[in-house]
């Protein structure tokens, strides 16, 4: 059965996905001169300054709560089986937003501004062609309450 929760690995994005199964979170940053904005999600280039002068680097995994929608249905495997969810952005410490889902919090405790923290959930490739880590697994960036 396919799948509609896993990323699509490719030789650019490798080290992002490598490095969430270790447990961290990487951005990308811009070095050119005069700009030096970190982004998220990872690109080749600067998207506030087309510079393609970026980098890796490591994120402290702190965020807050962006915006947020509880999502009842989704026929998409395996996301039926996990409904209700929270779907979210949260806005990291070096300053992009990301999309992801939040984790351990009762949907009446939601709040915008709220910290979070990045936890990595671990995910199956079975049948769909192995991921970054050894055995072929995943690890999804999502976040909790402090």
């Amino acid at each position: 059965m396919a799948r509609f929760d896993l990323p699509e690995v490719d030789a650019f994005t490798r080290l992002y996905w490598e490095a969430a199964v270790e447990g961290r979170l990487l951005l990308r940053r811009c070095r050119a001169e005069g700009c030096g904005v970190a982004h998220h999600y990872p690109r080749e280039f600067c998207p506030y300054c087309w510079s393609e002068d970026v980098v890796w680097e490591p994120a402290g995994g702190r965020a807050t709560l962006y915006t947020w929608s509880v999502v009842h249905r989704n026929d998409l495997p395996p996301f039926g089986g996990r409904v209700p969810y929270v779907a979210a952005v949260v806005e990291l410490a070096e300053g992009p937003r990301m999309m992801t889902e939040v984790i351990d919090c009762a949907e009446s405790d939601l709040r915008i501004g709220m910290p979070l923290v990045v936890h990595f959930r671990p995910e199956s490739a079975e049948g769909v062609g192995g991921g970054p880590a050894t055995g072929g697994g995943y690890a999804v960036p999502v976040f909790r309450p402090e």
